[in-house]
């Protein structure tokens, strides 16, 4: 059966490569067409229609100026959907791309799939609505999530967190970690996409730099390279460090986080951290008005508490960053606490296998449909 998948961000590249890989075991005649990078590329032998790098925009300013860019996207993608005339379309995560596009699918009465699902609990809830009307199956992966689709009379499918694969599968690999020197270490990942490295890495930098018996790693995003981070920081006083950040995390004493779904990797691995986010000012205030959640971070979403430290916009400075992390490194006195509550975490977010459920779900329904 064809399959085309549409990916937007690095994540999304992450669980469409290993969403890939398992639909190939229950399909072996499986071809696919999709949006997203490089692991996609690896998992499908073949490389994207387009490439992630080239669609993370992030912010409301943002959006506005690459709007006649992100129009002619809309168009090249419902152009390579109609001419490809998948048996299935799978949309994962990036909302304000995938929900635009879904309509289009209805249209050509093509199966749609819903792989993490836009988190309409947290901002424009009204989308529950467009996502009744034309999306056929939904997987939910945060355990409030399912109850919150009930609640306007939705039924989704719940799988468990995909990152979980990822985790176990990189336990199984690395039993142990090899520290990379004798000194600790502070990991940051200061996220994927261009604005916000660059708004988030000089903070970050400065803030580490206050603790000199540690070594600093941070984690470089795989759609850029040395140069254009040493562009942004060009000293030689941290290790950069591309396509292993569990690795880096595992490694690491501390990490400071900007809030996305690798605040969450951070705390299954048990790393103690500190959720750091700034936006530019008027995304800020439009996306405060907006959003109707008490936290970002995903980790006191799930925990429904505060868990880890949130340092968001105005609070996201070096004076509060280093004073967090003082609070969380060896002998800090929140350390121990924070690590307990991620063993409540760990079991609120359940094992692994999310990918070969959804894989299995989506062939599964197709053939029905066959039959």
């Amino acid at each position: 059966m064809r399959y085309f998948l549409i990916a937007g961000e690095a994540s999304g590249d992450l669980h469409g490569a290993n969403l890939i890989k398992e639909i190939k075991r229950f399909d072996t005649n499986a071809n696919f067409e999709f949006w997203g990078g490089d692991l996609m590329h690896k998992a499908a032998a073949k490389s994207p229609l387009k490439h992630i790098q080239e669609l993370a925009i992030m912010g409301f300013l943002e959006v506005v100026v690459n709007l006649i860019k992100i129009k002619e996207n809309f168009k090249e993608c419902k152009q390579q959907i109609a001419d490809f005339n998948p048996d299935a379309v799978i949309m994962i995560d990036y909302p304000g791309f995938n929900l635009r596009i879904a309509p289009f699918v209805k249209e050509l009465n093509i199966t749609s799939f819903y792989y993490i699902s836009p988190k309409a609990w947290a901002w424009k809830k009204n989308r529950v609505y467009k996502i009744k009307k034309y999306i056929d199956v939904l997987f939910t992966i945060l355990p409030f999530e399912t109850e919150f689709y009930q609640q306007y009379g939705y039924q989704v499918n719940y799988i468990g967190n995909p990152l979980m694969d990822e985790i176990q599968h990189y336990k199984d690999k690395h039993p142990k970690n090899n520290d990379l020197s004798q000194k600790p270490a502070i990991a940051l990942l200061p996220g994927s996409r261009e604005q916000e490295i660059r708004r988030m890495l000089p903070t970050m930098l400065t803030a580490a730099r206050m603790f000199p018996d540690y070594q600093i790693l941070v984690a470089g995003a795989p759609n850029f390279n040395a140069e254009y981070y040493h562009t942004i920081d060009g000293n030689n006083d941290y290790q950069l460090i591309f396509n292993d950040t569990y690795g880096l995390l595992s490694q690491s004493e501390v990490a400071l986080v900007t809030s996305g779904t690798a605040t969450l990797e951070t705390a299954l691995l048990n790393i103690p951290e500190v959720v750091c986010y700034k936006a530019n000012t008027v995304s800020y205030f439009i996306a405060k008005s907006l959003v109707s959640i008490k936290y970002i971070s995903l980790v006191n979403l799930i925990m429904d508490k505060e868990v880890v430290k949130e340092l968001i916009q105005y609070d996201f400075t070096v004076p509060k960053i280093v004073e967090e992390l003082n609070s969380i490194i060896a002998g800090g006195n929140q350390r121990s606490k924070m690590i307990k509550d991620y063993l409540e975490l760990q079991e609120k977010v359940g094992t692994a296998g999310a990918s070969q459920r959804a894989a299995k779900a989506i062939v599964s329904t197709l053939l029905n449909q066959q039959n």
